[in-house]
């Protein structure tokens, strides 16, 4: 038996013959803890970056959405006439929102318009967009534009050009006396009966087109399978509209509704133009009475009352609206 010297071997070769497993773990958790730590910096620079790109609109939200809001609340609680001292009343201001009867009218006045506004445009408006929609109308896009017209003009012009038809001598009287119902031409804006319908009719004229593309809208995308399956199964056009049409175009109803009425209750320079609120308050409604309490007769607490007021009934509603769509 022959004698073979031993070779010494180093610790760290030894190690790393014995253990090499070891050593390549402690690489890869180092570098997969770098990757995360990456990922962190990252996560963190976007959300600064995200943070800073809103700052600016925020910033803008706040000085002329938030603090006027924040500032027409703190004026409700107090009698001031613009100019002097303010004195703090607390609820009083709202006390008389909901006592005064012409400021319990001008709410009375807004329900009304929301007939006029709301449902008046809305029932027109499926009769009249299911016909164009399902009669398959030629030059429909030029209809839809002519319909859609009074939304793109401002209020104020639309409100003149309407005080001129109702004057005493203007259109609508003439085509009374022409046709011989002479006795039914009136002042129609300057009459305490016919003056606030006078109003919604023009309300209705502006809403109808607003409310009839957006209900064209959602018709367009009817499977017309769905009326050739009702017609074998012996159903008319009128249940057909029922059944069919207006269960499919319920988002596009909410929609309307929530444009129209939000429009119906912030109506003002409808009213300041056409009326200013008169005959008498036969006409005037809480936008109106916020500018005549605030700019005609300084009180401007009773004023700012009347303003949250309004905005919380607005809110409201259109949260109701909103609900009734979700669950729908």
């Amino acid at each position: 038996m022959r004698w073979r010297p031993t070779i010494p071997v180093s610790r760290s070769r030894h190690v790393s013959t014995v253990f090499p497993a070891t050593r390549a773990g402690s690489k890869t958790g180092s570098a997969r803890g770098r990757a995360v730590k990456f990922t962190q910096t990252k996560r963190g620079s976007n959300t600064l970056a995200a943070l800073a790109l809103l700052a600016v609109p925020f910033a803008v939200y706040a000085a002329f959405m938030l603090y006027p809001l924040i500032r027409v609340c703190q004026l409700s609680l107090y009698e001031w006439d613009g100019l002097g001292y303010s004195t703090f009343v607390g609820f009083s201001n709202y006390a008389k929102t909901f006592s005064d009867p012409r400021l319990l009218a001008a709410f009375w006045h807004a329900l009304v318009l929301i007939v006029f506004y709301a449902v008046i445009p809305l029932c027109v408006g499926l009769v009249l967009a299911s016909l164009l929609t399902r009669s398959r109308v030629r030059a429909l896009g030029f209809f839809r534009t002519v319909v859609f017209l009074p939304q793109v003009i401002a209020m104020v012009v639309l409100a003149i050009a309407w005080r001129g038809i109702y004057a005493p001598d203007g259109p609508i009287n003439g085509l009374l006396r022409a046709i011989g119902l002479g006795s039914w031409a009136r002042a129609w804006l300057g009459d305490f009966t016919f003056a606030l319908p006078a109003v919604g009719l023009i309300g209705s004229w502006v809403s109808l087109g607003l409310v009839t593309v957006l209900l064209m809208s959602g018709m367009a995308t009817i499977p017309r399978d769905l009326y050739e399956a009702a017609m074998l199964d012996g159903a008319g056009r009128v249940r057909q509209f029922f059944a069919i049409t207006v269960p499919s175009v319920r988002a596009e109803i909410i929609v309307s509704l929530t444009l129209t009425i939000v429009a119906a209750l912030k109506t003002f320079d409808l009213v300041y133009v056409t009326t200013s609120g008169g005959p008498g308050s036969a006409t005037t409604v809480p936008s109106y009475e916020v500018y005549y309490q605030a700019f005609r007769i300084g009180e401007v607490g009773t004023a700012s009352s009347l303003a949250v007021v309004l905005t919380l009934v607005i809110f409201l509603i259109n949260l109701a609206l909103n609900l009734v769509g979700e669950r729908e």
